[in-house]
């Protein structure tokens, strides 16, 4: 036997055995690394089941009034809420009800509001027309209530701005927000959807 031949081929075996070590221990760091980003972007989405009452939920069932002791109701921003109240008021004087169809909400439950968009619509894009995210969104801080049904609707479109309150969105006629300016001026300009609303830009 040629002692140099295996010697050699015994040098080759042993790199070929360091090189097979050193990928395996390299993979193994690699999927060590990956697995709490793999880990966060599965992370489930909130579900609807586990939203109640206290998240600002009004089931559809519901005739919620501006006067509940809800909490959809009891977080809006007093202000607003006051107005919203004393509007209700003077619209049963010309027999009109107003209900709450939509209030102050959690993030958890704007959140799913959102998802749920995502799927209605298609894409992002499509619900953000619709659907603030929970960082952006005036329900979440109180600051914008839901009011039905249409009768209300169509009178607070004639009267809203002598209570201070406005549709922001061309596309919601059901949204309304405090404009405390408009009692004397009007109320603003509308957006065409939320999109167009700087607030909802982050």
């Amino acid at each position: 036997m040629n002692t140099r031949s295996a010697l050699g081929r015994h040098r080759l075996a042993l790199l070929l055995c360091g090189a097979l070590v050193a990928v395996a221990i390299t993979a193994s760091v690699i999927l060590i690394g990956q697995q709490p980003l793999d880990s966060a972007s599965a992370a489930p989405q909130l579900s609807a089941d586990s939203l109640t009452d206290a998240d600002g939920v009004i089931r559809e069932e519901d005739a919620v009034s501006v006067f509940d002791e809800v909490p959809a109701v009891t977080n809006l921003d007093p202000a607003l809420l006051a107005a919203v109240r004393t509007a209700a008021s003077a619209a049963e004087l010309d027999g009109v009800r107003m209900q709450v169809n939509s209030g102050w909400r959690s993030a958890a439950y704007q959140q799913v509001l959102r998802q749920d968009a995502v799927v209605e619509y298609g894409s992002e894009e499509e619900a953000a027309r619709w659907v603030a995210p929970p960082e952006n969104s005036e329900h979440v801080s109180g600051d914008a209530v839901d009011l039905g049904p249409l009768p209300a609707q169509d009178w607070l479109a004639q009267r809203g701005a002598e209570f201070g309150l406005c549709q922001i969105y061309a596309n919601e006629r059901w949204h309304f927000e405090l404009r405390p300016a408009a009692v004397a001026n009007g109320c603003p300009l509308m957006y065409d959807d939320p999109t167009a609303d700087p607030r909802t830009q982050g």
